[in-house]
C-alpha cells in the first residue's frame, strides 16, 4: 500500500510541477502577445487604390486589389447628402461632395487608416498637395472638425483652428448663418423628422 501511495504522491508532484512550469511559461507568453496584438490593433495602416466613387464631402470609395473599399475621412464631419426623401440633405452637402471631389475623384491614392468603423468603413486621412483632404475639407468651409460626442473622433486637434478661421472668413458654408453641425442634423432631421 505504501509503494501504491508513494507512486501516487510523486505522480501528483510531477502532475502539480508540470503545471506550474505551463503556469510559468504561459505568464511570461501572453503578456508579449497581448501587448503586440494591442499594438497591431491601434498601428495605422496604409491603403492604394484609385478613388472611383465620392459619396459625399467625408465618404470615398477606393478601388484596392479589384475590391472597393469605403473610407471615411477621419476627424472631419461634411454636411450631409439626401439619402432618399426621408433623409433630405443639408444645405452645402452636394458642395461638399463637389469640393472633396476635385482633389481625389479619378486619382491614385495612398491612405492612411486608424481603424474600421461599426459601418465597416476604413476611418483615414487622405494626404493631397502636401496637405490631407480631410484638412482642405475644414480649411474651405466645407466640414466641421468632428466634436461630436466631446472630440472622440478629432484625431487632428488642428482642425478646430482650421474650422475657426473658416468660420471668420465666411467661407463655404458658413456664408450662410445657422449651420447645422451633421451629428445634429442626422438626430433632429433624419430621426426627429424636423428638418429646418
Amino acid at each position: 500500500m505504501k509503494n501504491y501511495q508513494s507512486k501516487k504522491t510523486s505522480a501528483y508532484l510531477l502532475f502539480a510541477g508540470l503545471l506550474t512550469l505551463l503556469g510559468l511559461w504561459a505568464t511570461e507568453q501572453m503578456p508579449e502577445k497581448i501587448l503586440t496584438s494591442a499594438q497591431a490593433a491601434n498601428a495605422p495602416y496604409k491603403l492604394t487604390g484609385k478613388v472611383v466613387r465620392v459619396s459625399d464631402g467625408d465618404t470615398v470609395n477606393l478601388l484596392v486589389d479589384n475590391k472597393q473599399e469605403r473610407i471615411r475621412l477621419a476627424s472631419i464631419d461634411a454636411p450631409e447628402t439626401a439619402h432618399g426623401s426621408s433623409q433630405p440633405g443639408q444645405p452645402f452637402g452636394e458642395a461638399s461632395r463637389k469640393n472633396l471631389a476635385q482633389y481625389v475623384a479619378g486619382k491614385t491614392l495612398t491612405v492612411v487608416c486608424f481603424e474600421k468603423d461599426h459601418y465597416d468603413r476604413h476611418i483615414c486621412d487622405i494626404p493631397v498637395d502636401g496637405t490631407t483632404a480631410n484638412r482642405l475639407q475644414v480649411e474651405q468651409g466645407f466640414a466641421w472638425a468632428n466634436q461630436q460626442a466631446k472630440g472622440k473622433f478629432l484625431r487632428d486637434k488642428s482642425l478646430v483652428d482650421l474650422e475657426k478661421s473658416a468660420r471668420q472668413k465666411k467661407l463655404g458654408l458658413w456664408a450662410e448663418p445657422g449651420a447645422v453641425a451633421p451629428w445634429d442634423w442626422r438626430v433632429q432631421c433624419w430621426k426627429n423628422k424636423k428638418c429646418s
